[in-house]
């Protein structure tokens, strides 16, 4: 690959029109060599052209001589050209290889993953029958309801005795209330009258 680039050069340089077939790269280390060649002979051209258009100054037929070393020139970089194309379609088709085997590789280790926690999960155990789950007969179910039910009117016996006794007690203490007011009022009174008489007997 090398020779192929620096023949392309060479053979541009010296005015030659063949064609130089690109190279066949078989590793991306070859590609890159041949990338590098490639610029070396890209710079060596300008270089060339450089000292051409220099000595051209000092000839009579200086435009003569400019476009024969523009000639050779592109003539050249042209050679270069499918050279430095084929290097980069091997790199590019290179790089495409690899990111499609690290996908697959991905797919595959994320298809193992899923394999393996389903292999790990824990076997679903069906439910019981329900004869096998304690269901309780209807004579059971009856005689349940029949104690909840006496265990409600109890409460509610107890209930309502409560609120009697409270209601006693609260009449009770209103009585006695009562009581306590008029045995002050009486007090009140007869001491009154005994003033009112006092005052008339002076």
């Amino acid at each position: 690959m090398l020779a192929l680039a620096a023949c392309a050069a060479a053979a541009a340089a010296t005015g030659e029109a063949a064609p130089v077939p690109a190279p066949v790269i078989h590793t991306v280390e070859e590609a890159d060599a041949t990338l590098a060649s490639v610029e070396k002979q890209r710079a060596s051209v300008e270089a060339n052209f450089a000292d051409s258009e220099r000595d051209c100054y000092t000839k009579f037929f200086v435009n003569h001589c400019l476009d024969k070393a523009k000639e050779i020139r592109r003539a050249a970089l042209a050679a270069l050209r499918p050279v430095e194309g084929e290097a980069n379609h091997f790199k590019r088709a290179d790089s495409v290889d690899k990111r499609d085997q690290v996908l697959a590789e991905h797919e595959q280790g994320k298809q193992a993953d899923e394999g393996g926690r389903v292999a790990a999960a824990p076997k679903t155990v069906p439910p019981e029958p329900a004869a096998r789950q304690g269901v309780k007969s209807t004579a059971e179910r009856t005689a349940e309801h029949d104690a909840k039910e006496q265990k409600r009117v109890a409460q509610e016996a107890a209930e309502t005795a409560k609120r009697a006794a409270n209601v006693d007690a609260f009449e009770a203490k209103q009585r006695a209330a009562l009581e306590r007011q008029r045995s002050v009022a009486a007090k009140l009174a007869a001491k009154e009258e005994k003033t009112r008489q006092d005052a008339a007997a002076a």
